[in-house]
């Protein structure tokens, strides 16, 4: 898919302005990092990555896991490795940048497993408070 000319220099603008935003978002959106967190495991072909991430419960489109590797690619966080082999066979794996960054993420996972009864208690309590001060309004 072609992306026009004023679209792709307001994305070249956005990311001159703000470089660590553009690639804070890559890391941590929804598919960027359960990629990361799967290559950390291991090499996978795309189809297998696609199923380890599906495994999540989450299914994620071709198009929209073609994207994300290309992004984290294009970031310096994923190697794309093409076989010169019948049938083609495309591995990605993470670079030591990528391993870096995927470390960082999963951290993040992991504390947000081991505190997610803690963040549901706030969210109740906010809730309450809130439907408190609608009734008092």
């Amino acid at each position: 898919m072609a992306v026009s000319n004023k679209a792709a220099d307001g994305y070249e603008a956005a990311e001159a302005m703000c470089p660590y935003r553009l690639v804070l978002e890559h890391v941590t959106s929804r598919w960027g990092v359960l990629v990361l967190i799967e290559l950390l495991e291991r090499s996978y072909r795309f189809g297998e990555l696609r199923r380890a991430i599906d495994s999540f419960g989450r299914g994620v489109s071709e198009k929209m896991l073609t994207q994300t590797l290309q992004t984290l690619e294009r970031d310096g966080l994923v190697h794309r490795d093409a076989k010169p082999v019948i049938p083609p066979r495309v591995d990605y794996s993470l670079t030591e940048l990528g391993r870096e960054a995927a470390e960082q993420v999963r951290s993040l996972a992991l504390w947000t497993n081991e505190r997610m009864a803690d963040v549901d208690r706030a969210r109740g309590a906010y809730d309450e408070a809130r439907a408190l001060r609608a009734r008092a309004s």
